[in-house]
């Protein structure tokens, strides 16, 4: 019996993925609003997601942030990295650039290159964080390195420039460092 159910709910959440691709969006979210408010992960992110691009229904970010909240706070790392969006741009919720880097880096220790691109973005603006190139170097590196962004290796070199060469080096200490520990501990 509750390998029917986990069956059936892959079952749905695939079906709310095909429909949605296919532009049918009220099925989609029929089927993902029963998943999500059984606490199903990966539909509470999609309807995060419904709501945050106004995809068949009405766009609210507040709604968004709802669904993107209890998505990642039971970790999953695409959520905490639009939760950490929504915190930044003040989305449906006060601006708040600390707490958008919380869930940045939740969910670029679980390896979002797009959290990871961002984490550096704020280190290297100083918003939510102290300014620090070292940090914004390392998490731009690991984002290059790994082939995730061309913006990330040019965002490494032009801070680069900014950067003694010990500073360079020390940030390419850690960003390999970094990988190394699975990114977690990296600061």
């Amino acid at each position: 019996m509750l390998s029917f159910s986990h069956a059936a709910i892959a079952d749905d959440l695939e079906d709310g993925f095909t429909a949605a691709q296919k532009g049918d969006f009220a099925t989609a979210l029929r089927l993902w609003t029963l998943l999500a408010e059984q606490g199903n992960v990966e539909a509470e992110l999609q309807l995060g997601q419904m709501y945050d691009l106004g995809q068949g229904v009405a766009q609210d970010y507040k709604t968004a942030v709802k669904w993107y909240t209890l998505s990642a706070e039971q970790g999953n790392a695409r959520a905490q990295f639009y939760l950490g969006l929504m915190y930044a741009k003040g989305d449906g919720l006060t601006q708040d650039y600390k707490t958008a880097v919380k869930w940045y880096t939740l969910a670029a220790e679980q390896g979002d290159a797009y959290a990871q691109f961002y984490l550096g973005l704020m280190y290297d603006e100083g918003k939510g964080v102290a300014q620090d190139y070292l940090k914004a170097h390392m998490w731009f590196n690991i984002v290059a390195i790994d082939g995730n962004s061309e913006d990330a290796a040019s965002n490494r070199d032009d801070l680069a420039e900014k950067m003694t060469p010990a500073q360079i080096e020390k940030a390419q200490e850690a960003a390999t460092r970094c990988i190394k520990q699975n990114f977690k501990n990296c600061d």
